[in-house]
């Protein structure tokens, strides 16, 4: 047999019917009469029926020098974020434009880059990676999710609503940044990592020139509101054309350098130092001038009315006496003693 085999060639295996899952009646097909269908089971379709189209990728990481803070609020937007990717840190000696290539690396068209100065000052950029543009702010007041401890919850992977304020309707730059955060922050339909669900919002509130970031859940009963977390401040400092450098589109006026910062507060705490020491001075400057010395006033003297004198009184003869008044009851204490003595000696 296996000699006929090798003569003939390889046999022809018989073909595998192809398993087929029941699917709903086409509507073509003929009306089935309710007894023929008994042992015949459906499959529920599957809950998101759709293709993953808009492929966008956000990588999130740092420079080095960040504090524990930024780092749990960057492990927190990448919870967050299910279409988001993480690196290594960057060193701090690179230019920001390798960035660009980091992302093409990885295969990511838009970039959130934490960047550490001082240890104590924290920058975030946002950028179209390649082409642009590209934004960086101030990040101020962080709390994370472990730090808030708020009552709200939400489903992991879930896709949030963005709310943002009508300021960003109303200015231009304001407008570049609405949609530099909606195709971030916004988790991509169908995308194969995110649950097809709503149960969140982010919401982006101008005020006092600053961006405040807030995360809530949408209880479903009423659908109040209620604190997830984290939040942050972001005081927007430029807008550049391209991604992580270029022509400035937008510089804010209203914005102040941490450095300078400090050094107002600095320079007003000296100020007031030194406005104490010279109020000592003056006082000490008070304290050793000569006193002046004002002439006596001749008419001072005329509404002064003198006191009568009493005349003084010598005594020539020593003072009597008193009598000493001898205590009556003392011998009468005496007797009585010596009769208990008497009394003791005879018994």
């Amino acid at each position: 047999a296996a000699a006929k085999r090798k003569r003939d060639g390889p046999a022809a295996r018989p073909k595998k019917r192809a398993k087929r899952a029941p699917s709903a009646p086409e509507p073509d097909a003929k009306a089935v009469p309710d007894g023929a269908g008994t042992g015949e089971y459906s499959i529920p379709p599957p809950v998101s029926q759709g293709k993953w189209k808009n492929k966008e990728r956000v990588l999130i990481f740092s420079s080095r020098g960040i504090n524990f803070r930024t780092r749990h609020l960057m492990q927190d937007l990448r919870t967050l974020m299910p279409h988001s990717k993480a690196d290594t840190k960057m060193d701090r000696k690179d230019q920001l434009f390798v960035i660009n290539e980091v992302c093409e690396m990885k295969n990511c068209n838009k970039c959130i880059f934490f960047e550490a100065k001082k240890k104590q000052d924290l920058y975030m950029w946002l950028s179209n990676t390649p082409q642009g543009p590209s934004a960086k702010f101030l990040v101020q007041n962080v709390h994370t999710l472990a730090e808030l401890k708020m009552t709200g919850n939400c489903l992991r992977g879930s896709r949030p609503l963005l709310s943002f304020d009508p300021t960003f309707d109303k200015e231009p730059h304001y407008a570049l940044l609405k949609e530099l955060f909606i195709q971030i922050f916004s988790t991509p339909q169908y995308h194969p990592k995110s649950q097809p669900f709503v149960d969140h919002v982010f919401t982006f509130t101008v005020t006092d020139e600053r961006i405040w970031f807030r995360n809530y859940q949408i209880i479903e009963e009423d659908a109040s509101l209620v604190e997830i977390g984290p939040r942050f401040v972001l005081n927007l400092i430029k807008i550049f054309q391209g991604s992580f450098g270029g022509p400035t589109l937008y510089e804010n006026p209203h914005y102040q350098s941490p450095n300078m910062h400090r050094r107002l507060i600095r320079l007003s705490v000296a100020a007031k130092f030194r406005e104490k020491q010279q109020v000592k001075e003056v006082q000490k400057i008070k304290k050793k001038g000569s006193k002046v010395l004002i002439e006596e006033d001749p008419t001072e003297v005329v509404f002064e009315t003198p006191a009568e004198e009493k005349p003084v009184e010598i005594q020539l003869v020593k003072p009597e006496s008193k009598p000493i008044v001898k205590d009556k009851k003392k011998p009468r204490k005496i007797q009585r003693k010596k009769q208990k003595k008497l009394f003791r000696t005879e018994a």
